[in-house]
């Protein structure tokens, strides 16, 4: 259902992006986490992707007793939460303007947008996406240990096998923003892989907050958890193996080549190149052009992979 909204667009106002799903449980702790926010310039847009449950209740009470905070809230496309925020992202009553995704069930840290803002404020005119480390905590917020420092940060020689920027922590300032809308609604699998990837792609600038900024709750209807247990190792070990990790690589650099996008000449070569290459000589172009992880054990993982024709 749609909502009254604002067009409010200023170069410091937010619009914070949360899409939602079956969160009426745990969404009113996020929502007043973004009260308490040391910043305070921003406004509230929202997907809902066929909630069933309270959460569109939950959102209605939360727009009547702050009145002014809600912008919009649309029904999302219904195909899962990567389309659902690139849904957003590409609004056609969105300002651009700064935009901060939001998942329903975290809890923003105080100084979240403060930091995002001032960082990307930095970046001038130029595109720039800001992200930021985070607390894994249980589900009643005790706080676990702190997410991994990606020590040989970003680039675009790791955007194409690897996301470093958690997509519950992405601030866009305007010009990252149109180059997201610029690239469409493409059929990827994850949202902020593909976010990550086109910045890089595009020679924007990425920056990494090392200061944590929010609390991810860790629970069972997570859609993604935790990445550095055993559990997710095996599980990206399992994508490497079945040829997933393969398939999420070729959908991204297909959106990739079918967009729009004013692509660096390195971008250009590496998605020609690597779409021309038969699978089982693609670790040559892994090691010609230094296609990595961020971690030596899992770029020799995808080495081996690309060896046996499953990248």
């Amino acid at each position: 259902m749609d909502q009254p909204f604002s067009t409010h667009c200023s170069n410091t106002h937010v619009h914070i992006l949360l899409c939602s799903h079956n969160g009426a449980d745990l969404i009113e702790e996020q929502l007043d986490s973004f009260l308490a926010q040391t910043y305070q310039d921003w406004s509230l847009w929202v997907s809902d992707d066929g909630s069933t449950d309270a959460t569109l209740e939950k959102l209605d009470q939360f727009a009547r007793k702050h009145p002014g905070r809600v912008a919009c809230i649309v029904e999302g496309p219904g195909l899962g939460i990567a389309a659902n925020f690139l849904h957003l992202l590409s609004h056609s009553d969105l300002p651009l303007g700064l935009v901060a995704l939001s998942d329903q069930d975290d809890v923003w840290l105080p100084h979240k947008l403060e930091r995002a803002v001032t960082q990307l404020s930095q970046a001038g005119d130029a595109p720039c996406v800001w992200a930021a480390r985070y607390w894994y905590t249980d589900a009643q917020l005790k706080p676990l240990r702190c997410s991994v420092s990606w020590r040989r940060g970003p680039s675009l020689e790791n955007a194409l096998v690897q996301n470093i920027l958690s997509g519950h922590t992405i601030t866009l300032n305007p010009a990252a923003l149109a180059l997201v809308r610029q690239a469409g609604l493409p059929p990827v699998a994850h949202h902020d892989w593909w976010i990550y990837l086109l910045s890089m792609a595009c020679g924007a600038q990425a920056i990494i907050d090392q200061e944590p900024a929010l609390f991810y709750r860790q629970h069972s209807a997570n859609a993604v958890g935790q990445q550095s247990t055993l559990t997710a190792r095996l599980r990206r070990l399992s994508a490497l193996k079945s040829g997933l990790m393969g398939e999420w690589i070729k959908s991204n650099l297909t959106a990739l080549i079918a967009s729009d996008l004013p692509l660096t000449p390195q971008a250009r070569d590496i998605a020609r190149i690597w779409m021309e290459t038969n699978p089982n000589d693609r670790y040559r172009v892994l090691q010609s052009m230094g296609i990595h992880r961020q971690s030596w054990a899992e770029t020799a993982l995808i080495h081996l992979a690309a060896r046996v024709g499953k990248l």
